[in-house]
């Protein structure tokens, strides 16, 4: 029997990554951990935690506005930008703590550093190589940012939560939940927020009717939304930035986010070389157990670009481990995982859309209604019948 240094090997200290290797050396597997950035990979460090902390602070100042109906007196309430980063920064660092503390406790090996795959059994970290008898990619996704003129002016997901100062107008670009969850954060913050989209809609594959009710409500809360609109170019001016759209007209702007979706983080660490095989958009190819072609090479999560969500990760990663040390399998169901969507208003959903349903089914019954919100401005409700 060959001898390797660990049993498992992650390179990748996100949620999938992490849950798998505490899962793992809990049941006695010798297992390390390899991470370049900060463990707790994009929901700590740049997704979840911090937007929902910004979600959070965008929402005070409706409530503040609401405040003295409700018999409240309040001074004029300010922001300030930089106290909310360094708060989130320290909430973001206490995380950072706890898992580490949590690996350690399990009795996983943390290495810092670029991983990189040399062999079916052999992983290099800043130089170092260490042996395993299975290594699993759990690198998560990266931002994708399209290539036009002016793309270097453009910022991701990945800055806005460490921007030095809040701009006075933003152009987001993308309609996804990134994009819909960044407007009501930076409208809520007093930030003139446009979103500039190509489709003719938000939130592709989500119902329609959830679709056409949240556009409305931000339309209806100031956020200004351009759809079949596509960007030809970004042009840096003094203090702004001008952005010409493929029909000849300009916006000027003083921030450019690109909400454009992300893609597998799957390139540049060794994968190419051993022919670890990936789809057309760079996702690892796996089985319905997370192997790869080459037999001793695993993944799961984002970077294998099924269901790119946290919960998702974290049972991939409890499944595999469980197969692979446990004796037994507990596969994980793709069906029917709840989804939400912390726009504003917020979403959630589950299930099959109405449109899913009317394809596989062939005779449903549909049910819609709309609540109006106790909470209102006591004004708008006396004028309503």
């Amino acid at each position: 029997m060959p001898q390797y240094d660990y049993d498992l090997f992650v390179i990748g200290a996100g949620s999938g990554g992490v849950r798998a290797a505490n899962w793992a050396s809990s049941l006695g597997v010798m297992v390390a951990i390899a991470e370049r950035r900060e463990i707790g990979g994009t929901c700590v460090n740049v997704g979840c935690v911090p937007k929902k902390l910004f979600v959070y602070a965008s929402r005070f100042q409706d409530e503040f506005a609401a405040a003295a109906e409700f018999g409240w007196t309040l001074e004029k309430p300010t922001f300030n930008w930089a106290s909310l980063i360094a708060n989130k920064n320290q909430e973001i660092e206490r995380l950072h703590a706890a898992y580490t503390n949590r690996l350690q406790k399990s009795g996983v090996s943390i290495i810092k550093g670029d991983a990189n795959v040399i062999d079916a059994h052999t992983i290099s970290v800043d130089g170092v190589s260490y042996s395993a008898e299975r290594i699993l990619i759990a690198t998560g996704g990266w931002p994708f940012v399209p290539d036009i003129p002016g793309k270097q002016h453009i910022v991701t997901s990945n800055q806005m939560f460490f921007l030095e100062q809040l701009p006075k107008r933003i152009v987001i670009v993308g309609g996804g939940y990134i994009a819909v969850e960044f407007a009501g954060i930076l409208h809520g913050l007093g930030v003139e927020t446009t979103i500039c989209h190509r489709g003719h809609k938000l939130l592709s594959g989500f119902d329609e009717d959830v679709r056409d009710f949240l556009a409305e409500e931000m339309a209806k809360n100031g956020i200004k939304l351009l759809f079949n609109t596509d960007i030809e170019a970004i042009e840096k001016l003094d203090d702004a930035f001008d952005i010409k759209f493929s029909d000849g007209s300009k916006i000027s702007t003083d921030l450019v986010l690109y909400a454009t979706g992300r893609t597998p983080h799957s390139t540049g660490f060794g994968l190419e070389k051993l022919g670890v095989e990936v789809d057309n958009e760079q996702a690892i190819k796996v089985n319905s157990n997370y192997q790869t072609n080459i037999p001793s090479i695993y993944a799961l999560g984002d970077v294998t670009n099924r269901i790119n969500l946290t919960p998702v990760a974290i049972a991939e990663g409890m499944a595999l481990v469980d197969k692979l040390y446990g004796n037994h399998l507990k596969p994980v169901d793709y069906d029917n995982i709840p989804t939400a969507v912390f726009s504003q208003p917020s979403i959630g959903t589950v299930g099959l859309t109405e449109t899913q349903a009317c394809e596989k089914y062939p005779d449903i019954d549909i049910y819609k209604t709309s609540f109006t919100p106790l909470k209102i401005p006591f004004p708008v409700r006396l004028k309503k019948p």
